[in-house]
């Protein structure tokens, strides 16, 4: 006989099956009616098995509470008669009338994961049960996982709904059409924690697929992995969709099985489910199937243009896909120079594998810009960079002509080398591409929104800016997003408010808090805005902007000594910066001079030159409106 016995609702058994998968991995024998051969009496075969378990698990679920739940309830009064009964949530429900004096264990929202508390919780009370010793008492903790940067989260969207005054996030119910979606993070169940950026990364392919199908909204990456331990209909609530994708990978050398369930953000109900067991190189066809089963659950006719879209830029061979998600996974955990040089090796390696790749190239022209402007050691390095760059970004749009991140790619080297106009068409094109939407991805911000911003046009920079909230409700630089916008229209203290959002949602985050303390100083609160930068880890743009707190807090002699401190660090690779503090302490000439060796040196700062408020002492100088000219904003 079997320790466990699961007693169940039969259309729940997709949603069962992680449980006996997982209870099985930790040496627990559990029978349920799967079991049940062909040529079995199977009522006879029910009866022996759930007479001689040690332990009867009863799923309670919306389906087996109800009136075709009998058999669950036959079988919950046998176990309760023998005391081996132990009910189990699978949805937010109680126990039929009868069965509610043993307290239930919750695991509705469990993915599968077998370090997640909810489960810890039933396999120690099982492991109790068989043993015939009491059962833990203990409260089900917070989902492993559970930081109060989450807590926060889940409680911060709701202050910025009612904080925000509605004028620049979403008219209520926006968020909740019915064609709008968010896909959790798939659970690695493979047992190896090095597996996880496989999970991950399947769940962002179908985040990246699913929103290239016309009609259909998807919540972007950080929103969706903020709300990975939550239960289906708090996570819905949170991001303001009613249709949820979740599901679990678990992968080994001769097999992967991927798990996935549409569920219903409002009652909880499975709208669609399947499993596949397929051979390791199949997981292409699985993302591919799985996309298209749910837009047609969503009543979503798939045209040919939508299946051409879902395909655009990406790759037949599972191993360069493969590559490409731990070049992602990579950068999303170091976005060091090192971290960035590693993340373009693993790249080459899957463009190596497929030179038709274009989602590699234009994932290795971002990576290759952004080496250029953060990390390059002089401005040589920086330009060999961003030449190259260009040159990967272009092969990409060739493969690819109608994908958006490819487009996306090139956008953002003509914005780094300060051709502003090419920059605005090539977005332009980007954001008419399925999928062009304002990102929420491994490029935190909307470049976008800031070149809008950029060239002046304020009132499109704080639409753009909107999208991206609505569609990434709980991503911080979504807000900081916002707040540029705000600041390029001189509305300061509408910037600052929607920084403080961004702070509450994502308290440990420098750049939040380093805009804090620059719109504070903006609005004359100098202590306040000294206060701070105090707490913030130094870097070359808020060395500047301390060095201009100085100079406005009366203290000229400190401003110089920051000053010779700053070149001593940063020698020429900050003559932008230097050009906003010669003109915040009245040196006109000195500041022009910095800003001609910033044009020299092509400083991307310069990309900002028409609404820094810093630079308004010099603003009406010819010789400063000669290189706004030679940018070519439109």
């Amino acid at each position: 006989m079997s320790d466990i016995f699961v007693s169940y609702k039969a259309e729940d058994r997709r949603r069962v099956q992680p449980l006996v998968d997982a209870l099985q991995s930790d040496g627990l024998s559990v029978w349920w009616d799967a079991h049940i051969g062909g040529g079995d009496e199977w009522r006879d075969t029910i009866q022996e098995q759930l007479d001689g378990a040690k332990c009867v698990i009863v799923i309670w679920s919306k389906r087996s509470i109800g009136p075709g739940g009998h058999f669950v309830r036959d079988e919950a009064s046998r176990a309760q008669r023998r005391n081996v009964y132990l009910p189990v949530l699978l949805d937010r429900v109680e126990p039929p009338l009868g069965f509610g004096e043993t307290q239930a264990l919750k695991l509705s929202g469990w993915k599968g994961g077998p370090a997640d508390p909810r489960y810890r919780a039933v396999l120690d009370a099982a492991r109790a049960t068989i043993a015939g010793t009491p059962r833990p008492h203990r409260g089900q903790e917070a989902p492993e996982g559970t930081t109060r940067r989450t807590l926060l989260a889940g409680g911060a969207v709701a202050t910025v709904a009612l904080a925000a005054g509605g004028w620049y996030l979403l008219k209520p119910g926006s968020a909740g059409a019915s064609n709008s979606i968010a896909v959790l993070p798939f659970a690695n169940l493979s047992g190896d924690p090095a597996q996880a950026y496989f999970s991950d990364g399947i769940a962002e392919e179908l985040r990246s697929s699913l929103a290239r199908i016309a009609g259909l909204k998807v919540v972007a990456r950080t929103s969706s992995e903020a709300v990975r331990n939550d239960d289906v209909k708090m996570a819905a609530g949170k991001l303001g969709v009613p249709n949820i994708l979740t599901g679990s990978v678990r992968r080994s050398p001769s097999m992967i099985r991927i798990s996935a369930q549409l569920i219903d953000g409002h009652d909880g109900i499975e709208r669609w489910s399947q499993v596949y067991d397929r051979a390791p190189g199949d997981a292409l066809q699985i993302q591919g199937d799985i996309a298209a089963r749910v837009a047609e659950a969503l009543s979503i006719q798939l045209g040919r243009t939508d299946r051409s879209a879902m395909a655009e830029g990406g790759t037949r061979d599972p191993s360069a896909q493969d590559l490409l998600l731990k070049a992602r996974d990579i950068i999303s955990h170091n976005d060091t120079g090192v971290g960035l040089q590693r993340a373009l090796g693993t790249i080459d390696s899957a463009i190596s594998l497929d030179p038709r790749y274009a989602d590699a190239f234009s994932a290795k022209a971002s990576l290759l810009g952004t080496l250029g402007s953060q990390e390059s050691g002089s401005a040589a390095e920086s330009q060999a960079y961003l030449r190259s760059a260009e040159n990967v970004a272009r092969h990409a749009i060739k493969l690819a002509p109608r994908s958006a991140a490819a487009h996306g790619a090139l956008a953002k080297i003509y914005m780094r080398t300060l051709r502003t106009g090419p920059a605005l068409k090539e977005f332009a094109v980007m954001a008419s591409l399925p999928g062009g939407g304002p990102n929420g991805g491994f490029n935190n911000v909307d470049e976008y929104a800031f070149a809008l911003s950029n060239a002046g046009l304020s009132d499109a920079a704080l639409d753009r800016s909107r999208q991206m909230i609505a569609q990434d409700p709980l991503n911080p630089f979504a807000y900081v997003t916002m707040a540029v916008s705000l600041e390029g229209m001189n509305r300061f203290k509408e910037a600052d408010d929607v920084t403080l959002k961004a702070i509450s949602l994502a308290p440990e985050l420098t750049w939040p808090r380093a805009f804090h303390g620059y719109y504070l100083m903006l609005l004359g609160d100098l202590n306040g805005s000294a206060a701070v930068f105090a707490r913030l880890p130094p870097n070359g743009v808020l060395a500047a902007w301390q060095i201009v707190l100085e100079q406005r807090r009366g203290h000229p002699a400190e401003a110089r000594r920051l000053l010779g401190q700053m070149k001593g660090t940063y020698g020429d690779a900050a003559h932008y910066q230097y050009a906003e503090i010669y003109a915040q302490m009245g040196q006109r000439d000195q500041s022009i001079a910095a800003l001609e060796e910033a044009w020299v040196a092509r400083d991307p700062g310069l990309s900002k030159i028409l609404r820094d408020p810093l630079l308004d002492p010099v603003r009406s100088d010819p010789r400063f409106k000669a290189i706004v000219a030679r940018i070519g904003f439109p």
